[in-house]
């Protein structure tokens, strides 16, 4: 079997790195940090206009009719350069045909995909147009966020409908997955670029050792997260969730190590990984949950439970 993206998928992921680099790069992220929590419109727009949101619309309807494959690609891109606001409501409001304009990013859906007792928080409520599953308006409470470009309301009696849930994490998956690849980036240059001792820091075992575990989360994350993609069974998203949560949070943790104080100060783009990976961790499926998913899945592909088990859903 051939496991290697083909060309097409390579220059769809080529296109949509170079697109953000040049709408969303260093200086984009630190004027919306300046702004204070919210996202820039123009950008969301030109992600509308590539076809970001529209790839898993069918090419009928004016989109680009492919798939999850794909739609992960341009996730774990949009994770990598850290852009802010609720890429994932408004994709599944896209591919589902559920909020006009959604697909050519006139308008912006959020979710309540982080779970409560007695409602949830959604991301990016004032700035949204719609909620997801939601048929009118929805109104919340502020409350402070960890993440300084994700600003969350507390909404109460509204949570994400169901049927979303597995497509909303393995998007947030990938996500996860850029911004644990772009973490590891991050600390190898840095260690090849900070002396001590008369040498670069990357020369030191421990250093080595820290940016070769981070390597090896970020591809076993990949795997998992391009696997779900493609087999789309809710066991294999619970899986690549898990994976990609522990890559995004321990990759981050680890590159500030590797930064020293340097990584601490507002200067460095790494803080700003790890405030991300820890709200993405609590979005759509959290660790626990996922687990219950993968754990259930797995007992019911047992030999002992095969021939009274249900057919496996899909994402």
């Amino acid at each position: 079997m051939h496991f290697q993206l083909s060309e097409d998928q390579l220059a769809l992921r080529a296109g949509m790195r170079e697109l953000l680099a040049a709408r969303f790069g260093p200086d984009a992220l630190r004027a919306a940090l300046d702004r204070g929590a919210g996202f820039p419109r123009g950008p969301w727009r030109d992600l509308g206009e590539a076809g970001f949101f529209a790839l898993r619309v069918p090419e009928a309807a004016g989109g680009l009719g492919l798939g999850l494959p794909e739609a992960v690609l341009v996730f774990e891109e949009a994770g990598r350069a850290l852009l802010p606001g609720p890429l994932v409501a408004t994709e599944l409001a896209a591919a589902g045909a559920l909020v006009p304009g959604a697909a050519t990013g006139e308008a912006v859906v959020t979710a309540v995909d982080i779970g409560a007792v007695g409602g949830g928080y959604a991301a990016h409520l004032a700035d949204s147009d719609a909620v997801l599953g939601e048929p009118g308006p929805v109104r919340g409470e502020p409350v402070a966020a960890v993440d300084p470009l994700t600003p969350l309301h507390r909404v109460r009696g509204a949570v994400v409908p169901g049927r979303w849930r597995a497509q909303g994490a393995l998007l947030t998956a990938a996500l996860q997955l850029g911004s644990a690849a772009r973490s590891c980036e991050l600390a190898v240059r840095y260690a090849g670029e900070r002396e001590q001792f008369g040498q670069p820091v990357g020369g030191f075992q421990a250093v080595k050792h820290l940016c070769a575990d981070m390597l090896v989360r970020a591809e076993l994350a990949r795997a998992a997260v391009y696997a779900a993609a493609v087999t789309g069974t809710v066991g294999e998203a619970a899986g690549a969730k898990l994976l990609a949560d522990e890559a995004a949070v321990r990759n981050a943790r680890d590159c500030l190590q590797v930064h020293g104080g340097m990584g601490f100060t507002w200067e460095a783009d790494v803080h700003l990984h790890l405030k991300r990976a820890w709200l993405r961790a609590r979005q759509w499926w959290t660790a626990g949950e996922a687990e219950e998913l993968l754990a259930a899945e797995l007992a019911a592909g047992s030999p002992e439970s095969a021939s009274s088990a249900p057919s496996v859903p899909r994402v």
